[in-house]
């Protein structure tokens, strides 16, 4: 097919490129995620006995969470911004679900930190890590619902995938946050990381699988090297875990890896998206071979 056929009006962009800042939003991403991922653990962990892992979460949680907030209000270039968020609950717009949940979040996380970490009101501390542990899983996907619904063709094609990949970071990143730790229990993070791996890496290539020509900024360029970075540190992270009781340094470096391939999935699916933003093939390919396709 001649370039000409889907090139814009003088091979101009037909979507605006997002406005997002980076390093600030994929950040957001990233930290949001883990914190997410820690708060959950740790409740586990409180319920299982293990009060070492069950502190590492909180505090995990906390810092990822006040972390997140502070790029999240860089990139909006004041707090006032965050707060107006907060005015008004739309169930049907995502923006305004996810400022309800990392708000709370937050509050609850940091809360929780603060009881474990002063020894006062404990009972409150763990009531506000149950309540942060709960809104953990919606803390780790939300950030993949509110790209899915852009028109951005990479991040909304891939609506169904997309949560799937972020939850999977997520739980890898939290586990590895764990597995930096020495003298805790790291079979829940082991286990946890495993899991997290394997949905990150498996919904990652159902992208790539499904979604066609969509899917090329998820392959090629450098949104593609670094998702193909982050598979190997996630592989590398998983297997390295799993040496823990072999290899005092084993753990250590599983988390490290762990957290560099979230890293890089934050990165390398943000910076698909602006590809295919900025390629009027994306935008028009996909709808002319929807048009076929109808009766």
């Amino acid at each position: 097919m001649p370039d000409a056929e889907f090139r814009s009006y003088y091979g101009r962009p037909i979507l605006k490129r997002p406005t997002w800042k980076v390093p600030d939003v994929p950040g957001y991403l990233f930290l949001g995620g883990t914190a997410g991922a820690s708060a959950t653990m740790a409740v586990f962990a409180d319920l299982t006995t293990r009060p070492e892992l069950a502190g590492v979460g909180r505090r995990v949680a906390a810092g990822g969470a006040l972390a997140s907030v502070a790029a999240l209000v860089h990139d909006l270039g004041r707090p006032g911004r965050f707060l107006n968020m907060l005015r008004v609950f739309k169930p049907t717009s995502p923006l305004s679900v996810g400022s309800w949940i990392i708000g709370p979040f937050s509050a609850l996380a940091t809360a929780s930190a603060v009881a474990e970490l002063t020894g006062r009101f404990p009972r409150l501390g763990r009531l506000a890590g149950l309540g942060s542990g709960v809104l953990g899983p919606a803390m780790c996907t939300y950030t993949a619902v509110l790209l899915a619904d852009t028109a951005v063709p990479a991040w909304h094609e891939a609506y169904p995938e997309l949560p799937v990949v972020f939850g999977g970071s997520a739980l890898a990143c939290g586990a590895g946050a764990a597995l930096c730790v020495p003298g805790v229990d790291h079979r829940p993070p082991t286990r946890m990381g495993l899991l997290g791996a394997g949905m990150e890496i498996a919904a990652l290539r159902r992208i790539e699988q499904r979604l066609g020509l969509v899917g090329e900024p998820y392959v090629r360029g450098r949104p593609g090297r670094l998702l193909k970075l982050s598979e190997a540190l996630t592989a590398a992270g998983a297997g390295l875990s799993l040496l823990g009781r072999r290899s005092p340094v084993a753990p250590a470096l599983a988390g490290t890896a762990y957290l560099a391939a979230g890293l890089c999935t934050r990165f390398g699916v943000f910076e698909a998206g602006i590809a295919s933003a900025e390629d009027p093939r994306y935008v028009v390919l996909p709808q002319r071979q929807r048009d076929e396709a109808r009766p």
